[in-house]
């Protein structure tokens, strides 16, 4: 079996057009949103740059000082947001990605274990890629990223019937759905999903996804909301869990996504 045990994933990974391009490097963005405290920063870091085999010592370390969920928070959900930072940015791809979830999920198991009560999750969920579809990488990455930041994902995978996506929703009662299509011909399913929904008495945001569509097409039927890069799941998820409405999402979508509201 091929030992790949000193690969350096940094050499292989960059994408050294873009980060020639770019203003900001890699280590001046991390700069300004990893935590300043050295304990929290090397549990970040080991996030970061994806060294899942010394994250458990580094979150140990840390847990000398700070409890549990800070540990989580303050520092391997910062890491995560520097991951996804540069993701947005083109500069990370979806093995930097998944690496790095590796590492944030064998920290977070590791501050569990100090925990007394089990960690609660921001809110629940529910995703999949529309029937007929097969393309699910921008699916994964999104529930990544949606996972890092303390939500619960319900993923049903791709190519789901629209009646199961609904019946789904309706079990486990989410504070937001997602669906992704990368094909014109399966985005239909998408305004089926928002009506069959609102037969059933169900209203809350429908985050629609994928190269196949496009902010207006997702504003055209009910509880439609766009989202343009996979980074901007828990920014949605955020608002759906403090209550905001498909309407309200649509209405500040430009602020959210530049971080204005």
């Amino acid at each position: 079996m091929l030992d790949t045990s000193n690969v350096n994933y940094d050499e292989i990974f960059v994408r050294y057009d873009i980060v020639s391009e770019s203003k900001e490097k890699p280590e001046t963005i991390a700069a300004k949103m990893l935590p300043k405290d050295p304990l929290l920063k090397k549990v970040a870091e080991d996030v970061l740059y994806m060294k899942w085999k010394d994250i458990e010592a580094s979150v140990k370390e840390a847990l000398a000082k700070y409890k549990p969920e800070e540990v989580i928070d303050k520092g391997l959900v910062k890491g995560m947001d520097v991951v996804g930072e540069l993701y947005g940015r083109g500069i990370y791809y979806l093995p930097h990605v998944m690496l790095a979830a590796k590492a944030m999920e064998l920290g977070v198991k590791e501050a569990e274990k100090k925990m007394t009560t089990a960690m609660v999750t921001k809110g629940t969920v529910v995703m999949h890629v529309a029937e007929g579809d097969p393309h699910d990488i921008g699916k994964n990455i999104a529930a990544v990223l949606l996972r890092s930041n303390g939500y619960s994902v319900v993923d049903m995978g791709r190519d789901v019937p629209v009646d199961d996506v609904v019946n789904k929703v309706v079990e486990t009662s989410p504070h937001m759905v997602t669906g992704t299509a990368l094909m014109t011909t399966t985005m239909a399913a998408f305004p089926k999903i928002a009506e069959r929904l609102l037969e059933k008495g169900v209203e809350l945001p429908f985050v629609c996804a994928g190269g196949a569509v496009n902010r207006a097409y997702v504003e055209s039927f009910p509880l439609g909301v766009f989202a343009e890069k996979a980074m901007q799941g828990p920014t949605l998820a955020a608002k759906a869990v403090e209550g905001w409405d498909y309407k309200k999402i649509r209405s500040k979508w430009d602020e959210l996504m530049s971080g204005k509201a």
